[in-house]
């Protein structure tokens, strides 16, 4: 039987590859403005979505629940975002940005797409096969 290899593994590879360039971008935003992971992932997902439930985010965020509640706790008592009640279903709660958290995202997504660029000049020409091969990874299973 021939010895496992952990460091060629490549579910092992992905995960080690996306933890250090979450946290090499997480290193930016946390000294500058002091967020977490977590809260900017929901920054960024109201961001692009609208007012959606926490349970969506985590969805989308690939995080657990508490953590991302925990997260919007915080971002709340920030004034960044702010809690409505559903319009189709009054017992649910919906989550968006408020003028403050527009504002902050906006100063922050510059910072995201150098830091993008970044990354992707370190693949140099193998940056567009990466991604193609990345999409294929995350499509929805049917």
């Amino acid at each position: 039987m021939s010895a496992f290899d952990l460091s060629a593994f490549l579910p092992y590879q992905l995960a080690v590859a996306a933890s250090r360039v979450s946290r090499g971008f997480a290193e930016l935003y946390r000294a500058e403005f002091g967020l977490s992971i977590a809260e900017w992932r929901v920054l960024a997902h109201l961001a692009q979505s609208g007012a959606v439930s926490v349970r969506e985010i985590c969805a989308r965020v690939e995080m657990d629940k508490p953590k991302i509640s925990r997260a919007a706790a915080r971002l709340e008592a920030a004034g960044l975002i702010e809690k409505h009640a559903n319009s189709t279903d009054r017992r649910l709660v919906v989550i968006s940005l408020t003028d403050a958290g527009r504002d902050l995202v906006a100063r922050i997504l510059p910072i995201a797409e150098r830091y993008q660029a970044q990354v992707l000049a370190q693949l140099g020409a193998g940056a567009a096969p990466f991604r193609a091969a990345l999409a294929t990874l995350l499509k929805d299973p049917e």
